[in-house]
């Protein structure tokens, strides 16, 4: 690895060894945060029902997800291992370095906007907690909001801003935290089903996901759009890893992190949802995929507790992983030698605050989501850019004092600080997965628009360098 360069006042900085204290654990709990969340265990358990196939084919499809997404992110993420660097500067070496502050400020937007939107999931948590101590109602309701409701999300807001404030030490610990906290409430909705099914929640699940009319064609449709769906989950976290990735000790910690938090950690997660799902068909005649749904007809005043303290928690798990380092890096990227990992923090946590307090009232009403999937599509060929540009272009070497050399001098200036090249790369990808968005025709190709468009990317950017 070349020798560090001294920079100073840049927030992106990278990564001295002496700082990269990240062994597997942490890496692990970034994917067990980002899975073990409300909507993570939503969709997981949904997948067994939606797409009409055996509980071995959705249970198949979710493994595969996992060992690809491993293998994508152990690609992205061995740049940020070798060098120290975040995704905001790995893609100045592709890009440019103005060039990529158009992605990194794309990428930001989006995790801006889901950060708020977690903000205000997480606080419905604590909301349930309140309710449930307390026994209030929390009175009319205000922009869509109680009282109750109001006080819950501006106390999850203000948490998120002293855990952020702290920086990324502060960080890891709550995510070493989270993460393992998640299995308890899922065991506990476990045992508790278990006991009002009479022990015949095995043979239930077995009967219930066998689908007698499932053929070979519907079960390789439903298992491939299975791992479409999963993957397009995972995509917002495959494109940044080296955000997280710069922080490891060595290749080998994140590797076995990625393979015990994605691949090992879905099985275990699939099988409790799969059970949980099950149970609850059986004991309550419906098949339910909220677990808030089924911890509330639970009727446990202790579980209820627990669930709403886990559900918490792994709901700003989450906003950690793909939100809060996304946008601040983004932001920082644009005046890397004034703004500050805090300021930058301060800004994302204030447009937080506003897209939070205004989603349910406003936002969810003006269907902005397909405005914002936009903007995430715009991201997917730039994986395979600069992938390609790391691994095919440069065999892994990089000039880590050009990477954060804005003069002409530097190596990755290229035409005033654009790669013409890439940038030609990047709107042809873009165009194509911007279209699996908008254009009906091709919706069909939605679940796998990140990975179509990346390899678009990669593959354009490729002929062209040539």
């Amino acid at each position: 690895m070349s020798q560090l360069p001294n920079i100073e006042n840049d927030s992106l900085a990278p990564i001295g060894e002496e700082q990269k204290t990240w062994k597997w654990f942490e890496i692990f709990n970034i994917w067990a945060n980002d899975i073990q969340s409300l909507f993570g265990y939503t969709l997981v358990a949904s997948l067994f029902i939606a797409y009409g196939v055996t509980g071995w084919t959705a249970f198949a499809g979710l493994i595969a997800a996992g060992l690809l997404v491993m293998f994508l992110v152990n690609i992205s993420g061995k740049a940020g291992v070798d060098y120290g660097i975040p995704y905001p500067v790995l893609a100045r070496a592709s890009m440019g370095t103005q060039g990529a502050k158009l992605p990194a400020m794309l990428r930001s937007i989006v995790a801006v906007f889901w950060f708020g939107v977690q903000t205000y999931f997480a606080s419905t948590a604590l909301n349930l907690l309140i309710v449930t101590i307390t026994g209030a109602t929390g009175g009319d309701s205000y922009f869509g909001m109680t009282i109750i409701g109001w006080c819950s999300f501006l106390i999850v807001w203000a948490l998120q801003m002293v855990i952020f404030s702290r920086g990324m030490d502060w960080v890891g610990k709550f995510l070493n935290l989270a993460g393992p906290f998640v299995y308890a409430v899922m065991i506990g909705l476990l045992i508790v089903l278990w006991n009002k099914a009479d022990g015949q929640l095995l043979s239930a699940a077995n009967s219930i996901f066998r689908h007698e009319d499932a053929t070979f064609s519907s079960e390789l449709k439903g298992f491939i759009a299975i791992v479409g769906t999963m993957v397009a989950y995972f995509s917002a976290v495959m494109i940044n890893f080296s955000d997280f990735s710069r922080y490891v000790k060595d290749h080998k910690s994140m590797t076995l992190g990625n393979l015990l938090g994605l691949p090992l950690n879905m099985i275990i997660f699939s099988a409790l949802a799969l059970l949980i799902t099950a149970g609850a068909a059986v004991v309550y005649g419906e098949q339910l995929t909220n677990p808030t749904a089924i911890v509330e007809k639970a009727d446990s005043a202790l579980l209820s507790i627990i669930a709403a303290v886990t559900f918490f928690a792994a709901t700003v798990g989450i906003n950690l992983v793909a939100n809060f380092i996304p946008a601040v890096n983004g932001i920082v990227n644009l005046a890397p030698k004034s703004m500050t990992f805090q300021k930058a923090g301060f800004i994302t946590s204030g447009f937080a605050l506003i897209i939070g307090a205004l989603w349910t009232s406003f936002i969810s009403q003006v269907g902005i989501g397909a405005f914002v999937n936009t903007l995430g599509a715009t991201l997917a060929p730039l994986y395979g850019i600069m992938i390609v540009d790391y691994y095919m272009i440069r065999k892994q070497k990089l000039q880590l004092a050009d990477l954060y050399d804005e003069s002409e001098k530097s190596a990755y200036f290229y035409s005033k600080g654009w790669n013409n090249i890439a940038v030609i790369a990047f709107i042809i990808g873009a165009v194509f997965s911007v279209s699996t968005v908008w254009v009906d025709a091709l919706a069909v190709l939605s679940g796998y628009a990140w990975l179509l468009g990346a390899l678009l990317g990669a593959i354009v950017y490729r002929v062209l360098s040539k």
